[in-house]
């Protein structure tokens, strides 16, 4: 019997299709942190892929290479939030944080399942790649209504 995780896990063309959509979206119609945001979702996707255990050990044991992906994004989207005066960025830095927290879960205590450890670090790339979305649209609306809005900070 499959979980709805594994289900997901088992359909990565629906993440890739997400993410293509969602951070294309946010690259054409999104402000500087959306793009930074989108630029920084597409390498980290990109290099999990290629620091992920092999197929039949993964998430058995602490996946060292996801786990610095991971520092790496949140340092990133912390960064980013705390340049921006806008607000969805802080949602997802703490939703990144959420990932991260997965990986000292599995550290503190290396029996926890793998189907668990996975999700609680996958999980909130979704709502991360959906309020990405979102504050690229509200970015279009507002700059559309009025040719001044602040740029990101460079």
């Amino acid at each position: 019997m499959a979980t709805w995780f594994g289900q997901l896990s088992m359909a990565p063309t629906f993440f890739w299709t997400f993410l293509a959509l969602t951070c294309g979206y946010a690259l054409w119609r999104g402000g500087g942190e959306a793009r930074l945001t989108a630029l920084v979702c597409i390498s980290a996707s990109v290099v999990s892929t290629l620091v992920l255990s092999p197929l039949a050990d993964r998430y058995a044991g602490l996946e060292g290479g996801e786990m610095l992906v991971d520092g790496v994004v949140l340092a990133a989207f912390t960064m980013v939030a705390l340049r921006s005066d806008r607000f969805w960025p802080l949602w997802i830095a703490g939703l990144q944080l959420t990932s991260g927290i997965g990986h000292l879960f599995k550290a503190a205590d290396l029996d926890l399942l793998p189907h668990a450890y996975a999700a609680a670090t996958k999980v909130w790339s979704y709502p991360i790649l959906l309020i990405l979305a979102i504050g690229a649209w509200r970015n279009h609306r507002r700059t559309s209504r009025s040719a001044t809005d602040r740029p990101y900070p460079s």
